[in-house]
């Protein structure tokens, strides 16, 4: 079988006139897409047609699923959210940057900080919109907003609002620096960053990686990392994994087959092709290999890599499987972690809130809410305080 889209969203559409479709694993989002997916089959005729209503219980716009003649097997596409509309903080309407300079540089110059408003224009405007402002506030007062954001702020309030006011891959690669810089490296923090960007932002981030640091990704990575974890890391870094909306059954089976073969049916583990597929096909194909892998070893993906490997490389591969299955899932987990317990982990904290604002932290509150019984805003509230609380519970953007 073979599915796509167009590059504009649009798509060749069918549907099954002899009878309902029936799921062939559940639905789930296609990351960086703004798409949703599920493959579907039909036993019956298929009629050329377009389905404008939602699936029953679907508060979704529409629905289409494609279908390549002479198949009887469907991928069920239809428009979840383009990416930023599942975000707590969006473009805001009528924005003058060169007002919003001069009151951010009002309310930093000077004995005393207007704290209030710095919160109010920098957590209500996009990443984009604040870009802008940094260059009228460069163009106006010959300095750098974020330096001086540095000298007049502190602590945690001070990180997350220098988070806010950097462009997203700088703001990642900087991340990523942190993770290995000094003694020991912060492996959780690399699985995290690099399982959840898409190909095209991790391209970007290598490469303000190198304009920031004059050197590669790639070889900071293997100089702090070893093994098949390295080798695992370094090939997500490249950004190379498939992210088209084409699926493949016959790929699927096979590459469920290889899993099978390398790990379950063999002494020892051939890490080397748990490590090509996960990190090379795209989210939707891996979905459906995972659906082909249980149905030959009558095991799920996640117990045969719990099983078969170890490690950091256990870690990551997991991560991988848990975001094909539901990122937002993934990351509320990593949010919840990070705010439970004696302490609070603000490194995660900070990136997961502010890098997934205008993406999917709407998404990733319903999904804190769902598993741990209580909201991401009240965890926050609870484990937080003064400035860095407020602005927090901003970007949250409210209470489930």
């Amino acid at each position: 079988m073979s599915c796509n889209v167009t590059a504009d969203g649009r798509a060749r559409v069918c549907f099954c006139s002899g009878g309902a479709p029936r799921q062939r694993g559940a639905a789930s989002a296609i990351p960086g897409t703004g798409w949703s997916g599920g493959v579907w089959r039909s036993e019956e005729g298929q009629e050329e047609g377009v389905r404008s209503q939602p699936p029953a219980g679907s508060q979704r716009a529409a629905l289409a699923h494609t279908f390549v003649p002479g198949s009887r097997s469907h991928l069920l596409l239809w428009p979840q959210f383009r990416v930023g509309h599942r975000g707590t903080i969006r473009d805001y309407p009528g924005i003058s940057p060169s007002v919003d300079a001069e009151i951010i540089h009002k309310a930093i110059r000077g004995i005393g900080t207007d704290e209030k408003a710095l919160i109010s224009i920098l957590t209500e405007r996009s990443n984009a919109q604040r870009q802008l402002i940094v260059k009228e506030y460069q163009a106006a007062y010959g300095k750098e907003l974020k330096d001086d954001l540095k000298d007049d702020l502190s602590g945690n309030f001070e990180s997350v609002m220098v988070a806010l006011v950097t462009p997203p891959a700088v703001f990642d690669a900087k991340q990523l620096k942190k993770s290995m810089k000094g003694i020991g490296t912060n492996e959780a923090a690399l699985i995290e960053i690099l399982t959840t960007r898409t190909s095209r932002q991790m391209k970007e981030i290598a490469q303000a990686y190198y304009t920031v640091y004059k050197k590669s990704l790639g070889d900071d990575i293997s100089s702090e990392t070893s093994g098949d974890f390295r080798k695992a890391l370094l090939t997500l870094a490249e950004g190379r994994r498939d992210e088209t909306l084409k699926v493949d059954e016959h790929l699927a089976k096979k590459d469920a087959q290889i899993l099978y073969n390398a790990g379950e049916k063999r002494w020892g583990t051939d890490e080397d092709k748990f490590i090509e597929i996960l990190c090379l096909r795209s989210f939707p194909q891996l979905k459906l290999t995972f659906d082909e892998y249980r149905n030959i070893s009558q095991k799920d993906i996640e117990d045969s890599i719990k099983g078969e490997l170890s490690g950091h490389l256990e870690d990551l591969l997991l991560a991988i499987v848990h975001c094909v299955r539901n990122t937002p899932a993934f990351l509320a987990e990593r949010l919840h972690r990070a705010l439970k317990g004696a302490g609070t982990d603000e490194f995660t904290l900070n990136r997961i809130m502010v890098s997934r604002s205008e993406i999917d932290l709407l998404d990733i509150r319903a999904e804190f809410k769902k598993h741990y019984g209580y909201s991401l805003y009240s965890a926050i509230k609870s484990d937080t305080s003064g400035n860095y609380e407020i602005t927090l519970l901003k970007i949250c953007g409210g209470d489930d």
